[in-house]
């Protein structure tokens, strides 16, 4: 997460997060830039350069998944059906590690409540996957969710990098009346919205305890196949595909590109044993 307030505060985030909108590198973009954890005093001189992702930041907490989660839910970005009712909202960020690093390939699964407060626990309206990018970058078009007894607005996620362990939490809206009586409320979850012209956007970056170290982040070999597998990096596969790996053999629960570290054995969102 980034609290950049009106004093000036800096964060390597922030500017790595520029770097990435704008198209550059990040680890040129940060060379020469200090790691600023806090704002400059007069006279003070700005800080050594350093590896480390000091920002203030632990990784973003995890949150109770609550009663209404689906596993198995479509792969995409967008939760507007045909006839859509609720304020369109958008929720787009980063996933960064603990050296502030983009993340590539992290599965992220939405889901929420409609503009009634209702979820669908029949089908999958409100429900989805998606995969950051090769910048760490997702987004998500969607409504603004709907109150019911006893929550504020929030919306739900579960994160899972390659090959790391699933983090469940949940995104929350500043400036809601109910934010301060919901128990389960965490205001380090609050994301930053904006209103445009009856659209709102919002923005938040996710911090996944996973280790980095300087330098361009790895990428997964173009293929990889275990002895008496089928299953490859680099393979896209579909719902109901089937596939062996080290012996046993899986079933595909949701479209995706495999990658070095979503073997099936480590990915159960993805893969079931038959």
């Amino acid at each position: 997460m980034d609290h950049e307030t009106s004093t000036g505060h800096v964060t390597r985030k922030a500017v790595l997060r520029a770097a990435l909108a704008a198209g550059m590198a990040a680890p040129a973009v940060l060379m020469g830039v200090p790691a600023l954890a806090r704002t400059l005093t007069a006279g003070e001189a700005a800080p050594a350069l350093t590896p480390e992702c000091d920002d203030g930041d632990d990784p973003t907490p995890p949150q109770t998944e609550g009663p209404y989660f689906k596993p198995n839910s479509p792969l995409r970005t967008s939760l507007l059906e045909s006839g859509t009712v609720g304020v369109r909202l958008t929720v787009s960020g980063y996933v960064f590690g603990l050296a502030c690093r983009p993340i590539a390939g992290v599965l992220l699964d939405f889901w929420q409540a409609d503009t009634n407060g209702a979820y669908d626990n029949t089908g999958f309206r409100f429900r989805g996957h998606q995969f950051t990018d090769a910048q760490g970058a997702f987004k998500l078009t969607t409504i603004v969710p709907g109150l019911y007894p006893g929550r504020t607005r929030h919306i739900h996620v579960k994160l899972q990098a390659p090959g790391r362990p699933v983090l469940t939490t949940q995104l929350y809206f500043p400036n809601e009346p109910r934010n301060n009586t919901d128990t389960i409320f965490d205001p380090r979850l609050l994301m930053t919205v904006r209103d445009t012209g009856g659209v709102r956007e919002a923005a938040f970056d996710f911090v996944l305890n996973v280790p980095q170290t300087p330098g361009p982040t790895p990428t997964a070999t173009a293929t990889t196949q275990p002895p008496g597998g089928s299953w490859a990096a680099g393979t896209a596969y579909r719902a109901g595909d089937t596939a062996t790996y080290g012996g046993p053999g899986y079933v595909c629960l949701q479209a995706h590109t495999a990658q070095a570290g979503w073997e099936p054995p480590n990915v159960p969102a993805l893969w079931r044993l038959r």
